[in-house]
């Protein structure tokens, strides 16, 4: 079963969340609805601005468990590389 990594940020070099999830278009949904009390409700955590796909959940869990360890200039180099405007790319998931 696939999993995603992703980060979610406040605006551009704001707040930043990482999470893990099997579906990304639901869990984004989640997010952007402040459905699920915590971090990203309490701090406005709401645009996807990275993600990778993995082919099994446990390889995402790993990757994410590695990314929250970074440095945060570490979690700034993927997003800057994939998405230097810090767009939502949130519209990109309907393929997924």
């Amino acid at each position: 079963m696939k999993g995603y990594v992703y980060i979610l940020a406040s605006r551009r070099n704001g707040t930043l969340y990482t999470g893990v999830t099997r579906d990304l278009a639901a869990r984004l949904f989640d997010h952007q609805n402040e459905l699920t009390p915590g971090f990203t409700s309490r701090y406005g955590v709401k645009t996807l601005v990275w993600f990778e796909e993995h082919d099994l959940l446990v390889q995402a869990i790993a990757r994410e468990k590695s990314i929250k360890k970074w440095p945060r200039q570490w979690k700034l180099n993927p997003i800057e590389s994939m998405n230097p405007a810090w767009d939502d790319i949130a519209r990109y998931l309907h393929g997924l």
